[in-house]
């Protein structure tokens, strides 16, 4: 593709303006301050991964992937606002979940730790594992607003904090996994998957682009399902007191 060709797909975005301005929808602001940012951006990661894949340090790598745990932590623990902890329990969350990630590629030699591979593929476990714990915290919120009463009987009747927030943690570990596994269901189906998109554009025949995406995608729902796990049976102690007491809202 051509910078003409590129310019040319802004298009796109002017007719979201568009359908957005007839329908005084009013985010046609919104709209061109994200296109902006995005192209900023990218614009700007692409100077500095081009840098960090010649220099190829494993320390500067390393730092890098904390950097985007760290910020996508922070997005994830806004939606877990009033939640003690929050932000230590998020960052904790989707650096196990990368970690155990990582950790299996690398052990099974499916990748090896170059900034070339390593970052791409985080960029895209952290990306996914953040939107988990969002939906995490989220859930428990809500549930523990909306199944108030039942947790307290459960707590009368002598159930520890644990035991009385079961069935609320399995809920929320299910619902938040759920758009993962769906996703994974209909690869290949109702979707072509943007490394698998990206990697047949670039050339690369259809049967080896396909086996980079079926690792995609066997690391995504692992990563989300460590980061799931964890965050819900931490926070999910912030909703009781030291003496096993359902906080007040």
């Amino acid at each position: 593709m051509n910078d003409i060709s590129l310019a040319m797909t802004f298009v796109l975005v002017l007719l979201a303006m568009y359908l957005s301005y007839k329908d005084k929808i009013g985010l046609e602001k919104e709209i061109i301050i994200g296109s902006i940012r995005a192209v900023v951006q990218l614009t700007a990661i692409g100077f500095v991964l081009t840098y960090v894949f010649d220099w190829d340090n494993s320390i500067v790598t390393t730092v890098i992937l904390l950097a985007m745990v760290y910020n996508a932590s922070t997005v994830s623990a806004k939606r877990g606002k009033g939640i003690e902890h929050i932000q230590k329990i998020s960052f904790t969350a989707l650096l196990a979940g990368l970690i155990a990630t990582l950790g299996i590629l690398l052990l099974c030699g499916a990748v090896t730790y170059q900034p070339s591979q390593v970052i791409p593929i985080s960029g895209m476990v952290v990306g996914n594992s953040m939107i988990a714990a969002g939906l995490v915290f989220n859930h428990l919120k809500e549930n523990f607003e909306r199944r108030r009463e039942e947790v307290e009987i459960k707590l009368c009747l002598g159930a520890s904090a644990k035991e009385s927030s079961a069935s609320i943690i399995r809920q929320t570990i299910k619902n938040s996994m759920q758009p993962s596994i769906d996703s994974m269901k209909t690869l290949g189906i109702v979707q072509l998957p943007g490394m698998m998109t990206g990697l047949i554009l670039a050339g690369l025949p259809p049967a080896a682009a396909i086996k980079y995406q079926i690792m995609v995608a066997f690391m995504l729902v692992g990563a989300v399902a460590v980061t799931t796990f964890m965050a819900s049976y931490w926070a999910y102690k912030s909703f009781f007191t030291e003496l096993e007491q359902l906080r007040q809202s």
